[in-house]
């Protein structure tokens, strides 16, 4: 079985860790990388190929809505999975027009 490759981003080291704890536990699931802000992005896919990209809306400099849309622009554009703290807030549907492929509540 082929493991899903994961990307972490988010600008808070302990919900990175946290998130790598929870899953680098699962069988199916390989952590690939680690960045606090969206401008690393772009270097980490390249290096790392991840499936998927779990990264944070809002971070300090290159905020999750930017690193998003530059991401999906590239032809070989992992997944985007957005973080958030808000159930209806206009950052997700941003995001989701951008091209993350849906959202997850950091309180679940």
């Amino acid at each position: 079985m082929t493991a899903i490759r994961v990307l972490l981003v988010d600008d808070d080291p302990l919900v990175r860790a946290g998130l790598s704890f929870m899953m680098g536990g699962a069988d199916d699931i390989e952590i690939v990388g680690e960045a606090a802000d969206g401008g690393e992005v772009e270097a980490l896919v390249d290096r790392t190929r991840p499936h998927v990209v779990l990264m944070d809306i809002r971070m300090p400099a290159v905020d999750g809505l930017t690193a998003t849309e530059s991401l999906r622009r590239r032809e070989d554009a992992p997944q985007v999975v957005v973080l958030t703290t808000f159930h209806a807030d206009e950052q997700v549907l941003r995001a989701l027009r951008a091209g993350a492929a849906g959202f997850v509540l950091k309180d679940t």
